[in-house]
């Protein structure tokens, strides 16, 4: 495969995950305008629950798929990739049925656990039926991914990013359309608007299902014309097959559900802690905001620095397969400052226009701006952990990684509802924030055993780093606090706006300025992104001149 191709495929796949992504984010301000945090709460007990056993079902498999028909196809073995791709489909059919049967008769059961054995704001009826409402998606996603998986293999992205993005949009417009007619146009309950928007997810998986059978169809001739060349097929039972499958497939789903898990610890724990402290009245409203509003924002900051560092990735893992451990080492380097300089300004930001940010793009409430708050700096948590987990993969050490999730697990487990009780709802960040920083102290010993890396030039960087968005907090600070005189970010979302977005400009202008002039940018990012920015600069020096 050429190295053109490699990139546009990267290129496309990166592009569709982006779009999805961003359409997942954007449908939940006019959602929670519609629904309330009441109303968010019980969309992620849902939500939830479906991520977990979609997970369950599809147990890493799609990933795995992809590695494995690659391995055949580039061996020429393209029958048994076929048949890999027949017995698969045949599996996540029968799995992703039995999970959906399953999470549809636990549902009274996991609903009541939620609620913490009482009636709140949500009833136990309407928990039970948002759940089964969302279970039905699974008796459709886990075929739709592993069909996704068998066309990366052949290195063919695009199915996988169109149906992605197609997915996305009609689950969007759906959840918005029929929650609006429920609420706006018959005047039905929230719990039903609810009920409808988590049902989304079933006809996105079919929207999406019906864009890779277009894409089956178009392509199945020059996928026969390849199994009529196959090579003699490996002499491999069914059962040995998947044995190897699962090789791939075991690390990679663990570590993937570690957000998903720690939500899920949430959802069991919360609203009991929070009834146990004297805040019933208060619990699903908490719940709402910290589960299913306030981490979509600090996931935007996540998603790009993981996707930068991540790129290193695969030369890091080459690398150790060929023994350069020098290479190594700067590269894990490299890695680690990127995500550095890239979410700790978002974090500053983050922290410091809280208040009008979160009455800009949600319904205004100051339990929101602190939560968002106090939520932020957890965002370097989830990216460094994600990246370490991707490095002790890369140098074949995952087992460190599976163990440090467990470990940050059992340390949740332990102190959630004691944090919550002491320190109310924002408890369970706290607690949150406390596995994740067990979890990356391990694996960054881990890493610095089996790779013999040193920190050192990382923390020195990270030094400025600090100052630099320090002073860029400082200048965002006395940008709101001199809007403050003309707007309050509480008059409103138009209000609210204008402080996040004035504040956001300024922000990135200073950090950018600083990090250009002394030079660290290009020490971090690299040449070729401050060589886009002197061309540009050059241009408009030429333009003004003639």
């Amino acid at each position: 495969m050429s190295e053109s191709k490699l990139l546009r495929g990267t290129f496309v796949l990166t592009l569709g995950t982006y779009i999805s992504r961003i359409l997942g984010m954007i449908y939940l301000f006019p959602f929670a305008a519609l629904v309330g945090d009441v109303g968010g709460a019980l969309f992620g007990y849902g939500y939830n629950q479906y991520a977990i056993y979609l997970s369950i079902a599809t147990m890493g498999v799609p990933m795995a798929v992809s590695r494995f028909v690659s391995k055949y196809n580039a061996l020429g073995d393209y029958y048994t990739s076929r048949r890999m791709f027949r017995a698969g489909i045949k599996m996540m059919f029968i799995t992703g049925l039995v999970t959906f049967a399953f999470l549809y008769i636990m549902a009274p059961f996991l609903a009541k656990a939620t609620l913490g054995n009482q009636e709140l704001n949500n009833s136990l009826a309407d928990v039970t039926m948002v759940i089964r409402m969302v279970s039905v998606a699974l008796i459709i996603v886990p075929m739709m991914s592993i069909i996704r998986g068998f066309f990366q293999g052949h290195q063919s992205m695009g199915p996988t990013s169109v149906s992605q993005v197609v997915e996305q949009l009609a689950r969007v417009v759906f959840l918005l359309v029929s929650t609006y007619i429920v609420m706006r146009v018959f005047h039905g309950s929230m719990a039903l608007a609810v009920g409808f928007a988590t049902f989304g997810a079933f006809i996105g998986a079919l929207a999406g299902l019906a864009v890779l059978f277009w894409y089956w169809k178009k392509r199945k001739p020059h996928l026969d014309k390849l199994l009529a060349q196959s090579v003699e097929p490996a002499q491999m039972t069914t059962m040995q097959m998947f044995k190897e499958l699962f090789s791939y497939a075991g690390p990679f789903v663990f570590i993937g559900l570690a957000i998903p898990l720690y939500q899920y610890i949430d959802q069991f724990t919360f609203n009991k802690a929070m009834v146990a402290a004297g805040q019933a009245d208060k619990a699903e409203y908490m719940y709402g905001i910290i589960q299913s509003w306030v981490p979509k924002l600090i996931m935007i900051p996540v998603s790009l620095a993981t996707a930068f560092g991540l790129t290193l990735v695969p030369t890091i893992t080459s690398s150790y397969a060929s023994g350069q451990y020098d290479l190594l080492k700067k590269q894990i380097d490299q890695t680690y400052q990127t995500i550095m300089f890239l979410v700790l300004p978002a974090v500053v930001g983050l922290i410091v226009l809280a208040y009008p940010a979160y009455n800009f793009l949600f319904t205004g409430s100051k339990d929101g701006g602190f939560v968002l708050m106090m939520y932020a700096p957890v965002a370097l948590l989830f990216s460094y952990f994600t990246v370490n987990a991707a490095i002790l993969q890369g140098i074949n050490k995952q087992k460190y990684a599976v163990i440090s999730l467990i470990v940050g697990l059992i340390v949740k487990m332990s102190t959630n509802s004691l944090f919550i009780m002491w320190l109310g709802g924002t408890g369970s960040i706290v607690s949150t924030a406390l596995g994740y920083v067990i979890s990356i102290v391990y694996t960054s010993a881990m890493i610095q055993n089996n790779a013999e890396y040193k920190a050192t030039v990382f923390w020195k960087r990270t030094v400025l780093m600090f100052a630099f968005a320090a002073l860029m907090g400082l200048a965002v600070w006395i940008v709101e606090f001199l809007l403050s005189f003309a707007v309050n970010y509480e008059d409103g979302r138009i209000a609210a706006g204008i402080i996040t977005i004035a504040g956001a400009v300024v922000g990135l202008a200073v950090y950018g300025i600083l990090t250009y002039r002394t030079g660290l940018l290009e020490k971090v990012m690299g040449s070729r992104i401050v060589g886009v920015i002197q061309r540009r600069l050059l241009r408009k020096k030429v333009s003004k001149a003639s």
